[in-house]
């Protein structure tokens, strides 16, 4: 699959560079200078993080060793570039995501923490995380899972905690809280299964489930676990009625009147 969407996203540039020319010096360095997926996510991430503490070189060097050690993550973020352009009306190209939207660049960044976290090296996980709070304005616990094909729609204000698990295939506006309701230790995080859709500022709290193909209402305070295939809103969230999608995450239908 990466090699069929690394000639797409390469044919997807050369057709902007016409397009656009003031854009070619940009999309020459961030695409077409580059010999596969890995080394432009890579290039495209580290550029984004670096400060003047830590360099690009140094960053891109732990992105390139996460992707070669781990290929699940790469094959995971063409999922999730292809989930984006798939829900979001707004998305032309593959290209677009991958340079512009901060919520695809937001979890490809933490994917990095994460594995960094899983390997033992926790305090450069935790600065990994700080960067891409900093950067994005999306705050993710290294610790966290998350799945693929995931998009993280508008992005900003999204904060994941430490024991929060995101399946396959969600879909999460920005403002919204995976939290926990106290400083309890443990599993004290929500779980978010398969083809959810959290609407806007949405807080979701504690160690409950979200069942699979639920959908939670914009400015829901959720407390206590969601069925799957059941549409909640309000404060706290209720049972409102049913989405019209068995996947909501692929409709983005955010109408809860229309369930």
């Amino acid at each position: 699959m990466s090699i069929e969407f690394w000639l797409q996203l390469k044919a997807e540039s050369e057709q902007l560079m016409n397009r656009e020319p003031l854009l070619s010096s940009y999309v020459h360095t961030c695409i077409l200078a580059h010999h596969n997926f890995e080394t432009t996510l890579s290039f495209i991430l580290s550029n984004k993080l670096a400060d003047n503490v830590m360099g690009s070189l140094s960053l891109r060097t732990m992105f390139e060793q996460s992707y070669l050690l781990h290929p699940e993550i790469v094959e995971a973020g063409i999922c999730d570039i292809q989930a984006v352009f798939k829900r979001d009306p707004a998305v032309h190209s593959f290209l677009t995501v991958l340079l512009n939207f901060k919520g695809f660049q937001a979890i490809q960044v933490h994917r990095l923490a994460n594995q960094l976290w899983m390997a033992g090296r926790k305090d450069l996980a935790l600065f990994i995380q700080s960067r891409n709070s900093e950067v994005f304005s999306v705050d993710i616990h290294p610790a966290a899972t998350i799945g693929q094909g995931v998009m993280f729609d508008h992005a900003t204000g999204i904060v994941v905690g430490e024991t929060a698990v995101i399946e396959n295939n969600v879909s999460i506006m920005q403002s919204v809280t995976l939290g926990g309701t106290g400083n309890e230790a443990g599993d004290r995080h929500p779980k978010v299964r398969e083809g959810v859709m959290i609407g806007a500022g949405a807080k979701i709290l504690g160690h409950i489930i979200i069942g699979a193909g639920a959908k939670v209402g914009a400015g829901s305070v959720v407390l206590n676990d969601v069925p799957a295939h059941v549409t909640v809103a309000g404060i706290p969230a209720k049972i409102v009625g049913k989405p019209t999608s068995q996947k909501p995450c692929e409709t983005m239908q955010q109408n809860i009147l229309e369930d």
